[in-house]
């Protein structure tokens, strides 16, 4: 096998993932989760908790 033709069934090969992955991100299937976590970073936590050295200097 000649290494031209290697380097073409690699980047055909490399095409169909990106494809796949671009597929797999659109999908309706995955919307749901996708949103799920796109609203992540704007969820309210409790914030830190306190335990330890850092509880007893804030009495």
């Amino acid at each position: 096998m000649e290494i031209n033709t290697l380097r073409s069934i690699v980047t055909v090969a490399t095409f169909m993932v990106f494809i796949g992955i671009v597929l797999w991100a659109w999908s309706s299937r995955n919307a749901e989760g996708f949103d799920e976590a796109a609203h992540l970073p704007f969820e309210q936590d409790e914030g830190p908790q306190r335990t330890g050295a850092a509880q007893e200097r804030k009495k």
